[in-house]
């Protein structure tokens, strides 16, 4: 090891850069920008710190406070080593070097590079990951954030409808969708109101329901959502409530666009995913589906190395209890701190396992009759499914449903 440390407090202009040696003494100083100029002049600060020839600037780790970005992604491809570092971990650090807590961007880079310093080895450099992981990665995470913005934009709609078109919120409530079904919006588009629904004849509704992409009983629902239609409602004065129908048509276009956006990253994820080597792998567990394999992939990475054993995993994915203990006292509770994209997924996961999988079903009766809630029963689950996903992974074997859990007899 060169015995010198680099510290990067980054920023959306410039980075501050210090490097320090062993006795903690900054040796170093650098202000760069996010640029090829700038990356090209910070390699050369750390290869230009000592003359031997055994001296490599690859030695030379480097804290920041991000994990992405391209300035990380470029010291990573450069072969830098980079370790990343929870900013509310940085700021516990600043108040024991200062009780005042004083802040500033050189002050905080020389911080990180001492970070590493003092306590390098409880901190993991950044894991590298195969460009087809990033990439799922990418679009999983893409999706999910889709996912948010269609309901909000579904939000939107539902409340305005509630206060000019109540009839609207009813007529596909018993529906799987509700007005996210492609013959809801078809439907609302020509008639945003009241008034224009009650005019909507039956022959004019199946022409609608059809565009919308129902296949059947389209006579059937076609009478019943004229009639629907039809039924007194409480209404708005005709001239606010024409003026509330025009924002109706703006919320359900702003609908209509999310919708495309979820259809559109949904199947560009399941694709990135199937295409991956590990695919084969999550889609033989039970209730793992394409959507949910490329999220869990997405979370994990595919790197062999970055999980020594399914504990960690666990620890990762809050599906590991957290004990608190001081004294005589001790106090066990659920994992709060984790990787929650990671950990709503394995709740949805575990879910989707009871009716798949009799092993899984019987654990989770089995915690639930010793006392455990609802959450809590799905998280040991969770955790059961992790144990066995690690197992096959480090192994490259498909999951087998009398090997993850044993009769009395196969024990």
């Amino acid at each position: 090891m060169a015995g010198l440390w680099a510290g990067i407090d980054w920023s959306e202009q410039l980075n501050d850069v210090a490097v320090v040696d062993r006795a903690g003494t900054v040796v170093a100083r650098a202000r760069v920008p996010e640029t090829p100029e700038g990356i090209k002049e910070l390699l050369r600060l750390l290869a230009g710190l000592r003359s031997s020839h055994r001296h490599s600037r690859r030695h030379v780790p480097v804290a920041i406070e991000t994990g992405r970005g391209l300035l990380v992604r470029a010291l990573t491809d450069a072969g830098q080593t980079v370790v990343p570092i929870n900013p509310s971990v940085v700021a516990r650090y600043r108040g024991r070097l200062r009780p005042t807590r004083q802040k500033s961007d050189k002050s905080d880079a020389a911080l990180l590079a001492h970070i590493l310093r003092t306590d390098g080895p409880l901190h993991r450099p950044l894991t590298v990951h195969s460009d087809q992981a990033e990439a799922i990665q990418v679009l999983a995470r893409a999706q999910r954030r889709a996912l948010y913005g269609r309901q909000y934009q579904y939000n939107q709609l539902r409340s305005l409808l509630r206060e000019v078109h109540p009839a609207a919120l009813t007529a596909w409530s018993e529906l799987p969708g509700n007005l996210l079904r492609g013959e809801a919006r078809a439907v609302l588009a020509a008639a945003p109101t009241p008034s224009r629904a009650a005019r909507l004849t039956k022959r004019h509704l199946f022409d609608l329901l059809q565009q919308g992409g129902r296949t059947r009983m389209l006579d059937d629902q076609a009478a019943r959502l004229r009639d629907h239609f039809r039924q007194p409602v409480l209404r708005q004065r005709p001239a606010v409530e024409e003026a509330m129908g025009q924002q109706i048509l703006m919320c359900l276009a702003l609908l209509d666009q999310a919708c495309r956006n979820v259809d559109a990253l949904t199947e560009q994820v399941q694709d990135a995913f199937e295409a991956h080597p590990q695919a084969k792998i999550y889609l033989s567990f039970p209730g793992c589906g394409a959507l949910t394999g490329a999220r869990l992939l997405a979370e994990l990475g595919d790197d062999p190395d970055r999980f020594a054993d399914a504990r960690g995993l666990r620890a990762y994915a809050g599906a590991a209890p957290l004990t608190w203990a001081s004294g005589s006292s001790s106090q066990v509770s659920h994992r709060r701190i984790a990787n929650k994209r990671l950990k709503a997924t394995g709740h949805t996961w575990a879910f989707a396992t009871l009716t798949r999988s009799p092993g899984c079903r019987a654990l989770y009766d089995a915690r639930r009759e010793a006392g455990d809630g609802y959450a809590a029963a799905l998280r040991r689950v969770f955790a059961r499914l992790l144990g066995c996903l690690h197992h096959c992974l480090a192994h490259e074997e498909l999951y087998r449903e009398d090997i993850a859990f044993p009769t009395p007899a196969e024990r």
